[in-house]
């Protein structure tokens, strides 16, 4: 680990629900979850206060986009069904997700960020890393800096991990959630990284998660402390021998300011595995979601694309893909959900499905600015 690098991680606390907040302070301090289909806007009743839709009263297959804190402790995260989450929080609000409020405050956090420290990596539309090594600023001074710039810029606190590498940067920022600042050095990793579940690990996803569990390994300190040839021999050389490496802490990777990347991405694994058919509205909102990402992404990085794909990965965790070349390269959310969707038809959808992913390839840089998305109809009955 070089001495000298600090590197921090800036994640934005309760990002989509924190925005929406801004335009309800009224609700701060309740249960709020934004997400669905056809969700109604509040609405102003005769003595000038808002009437909210209630998350008991939905009615539908949608997916929660984000919860604020409060809808958290009460069992409610991104990704799970409504449905499920009014169960747990029936008099939760429930609000229409707004990704054009979004992605002004994105912007408007990263530029004041960047007025502080300019070597920034911007890793999507709630987080960046930021190499700090080369200013004279202590940690904790340049934490508080620039928490105070994103709050001046946003009216949002944001909490903020400050490390040797990025891989810590990232566990980091997550443990004195929300507005919080965490100083690791590498003396640390061993009382506050090891006794975190191996899952905090930004890659250990469920299926290896699962697996290490087989292996009596629930904690990153017990991973750190399995042989790198057990670890080998179930998980093969290159993935092995990253558990092995993650576990104490050592990353190299880069902060990376500038690249052009080959192409954008996103894509979500399951909490379990959901069936085509009796599943399929909830796999096509997420669908939907991860192509207003990936469109969300290619914009805000100013390029268009030739070529759509997706991926799936089926219970058997066999993993199918198909692409689609474009007559016209886009970044438009619906025509990147229709070509996706034209991928789809190709795959037989026989068995229920683990992981779902668009990928947009092909890359132009844009030419032109501005250029919205047509609105898309999440309740496009694409999975049969």
């Amino acid at each position: 680990m070089h001495s000298n690098r600090r590197i921090a991680h800036l994640d934005m606390d309760a990002f989509f629900a924190s925005v929406e907040l801004l335009h309800y302070p009224e609700l701060r301090g309740q249960p709020v979850v934004v997400g669905g289909r056809r969700v109604d806007q509040p609405r102003l009743r005769p003595d000038g206060s808002r009437e909210f839709a209630r998350l008991r009263d939905y009615a539908g297959r949608g997916v929660v986009t984000t919860s604020t804190y409060e809808a958290r402790a009460l069992g409610v995260f991104s990704a799970m069904g409504l449905m499920k989450a009014a169960q747990l929080a029936p008099e939760a609000i429930l609000l229409p997700a707004n990704f054009d409020a979004y992605r002004d405050c994105s912007r408007r956090f990263k530029a004041a960020v960047a007025t502080i420290a300019p070597h920034i990596e911007d890793r999507g539309i709630d987080e960046i890393y930021i190499d700090l090594s080369e200013l004279p600023q202590d940690s904790l001074s340049l934490a508080r800096q620039i928490k105070q710039a994103v709050f001046d810029a946003t009216g949002l606190s944001c909490s903020i991990g400050i490390t040797p590498n990025k891989l810590l940067a990232k566990i980091a920022s997550d443990l004195d959630k929300p507005d919080g600042i965490t100083l690791l050095g590498p003396d640390d990793v061993a009382t506050r990284i090891w006794p975190l579940p191996a899952r905090k690990i930004n890659g250990i996803g469920p299926k290896a998660t699962e697996k290490l569990g087989q292996l009596g390994i629930a904690s990153i300190g017990q991973l750190a402390a399995a042989p790198l040839e057990l670890l080998v021999r179930h998980f093969g050389q290159r993935s092995g021998a990253w558990l092995h490496r993650v576990a104490h802490g050592r990353d190299e990777r880069p902060v990376v300011v500038e690249q052009e990347p080959k192409s954008i991405s996103r894509e979500s694994t399951f909490e379990r595995d959901l069936h085509p058919r009796l599943d399929r509205a909830e796999l096509s909102e997420i669908f939907t979601g991860l192509c207003r990402r990936v469109a969300d992404d290619l914009q805000r990085k100013g390029y268009t694309s030739r070529t759509i794909g997706i991926k799936l990965r089926f219970s058997d965790f066999h993993a199918v893909t198909r692409d689609l070349t474009l007559p016209a390269p886009t970044a438009d959310a619906a025509a990147i959900r229709r070509a996706a969707g034209e991928c789809l038809k190709r795959i037989p959808l026989e068995q229920r499905i683990r992981l779902l992913g668009v990928r947009a390839g092909g890359l132009v840089p844009l030419k032109t600015s501005g250029l919205g998305s047509e609105d898309i109809q999440p309740e496009l009955p694409l999975f049969r």
